[in-house]
């Protein structure tokens, strides 16, 4: 995540969605002016990128959860670097 901003990589998932979430509802009620409506759009991009890494790092954890031959639940670390 190299090209974000660093104070959006810094954001948790849930941080990051929850900003996102008040990026649309500014944009929805349409009284944002025009720079600033497109300023948002762009960190709202942004912002959208970054949830989908991370829930893509978290898909990375939950397919490492295997079941072994015997049943048995288990957990292989995953490798998420590239």
């Amino acid at each position: 995540m190299a090209d974000l901003p660093a104070d959006i990589a810094a954001l948790s998932f849930e941080d990051a969605l929850a900003e996102l979430d008040r990026i649309v509802r500014a944009l929805e009620g349409g009284a944002t002016k025009l720079d600033d409506a497109i300023a948002a759009y762009e960190r709202g991009a942004l912002l959208k990128r970054h949830c989908e890494s991370k829930l893509k790092e978290a898909q990375a954890r939950v397919d490492r959860i295997v079941l072994g031959p015997d049943g048995q639940v288990s957990a292989e670390p995953a490798n998420l670097e590239p």
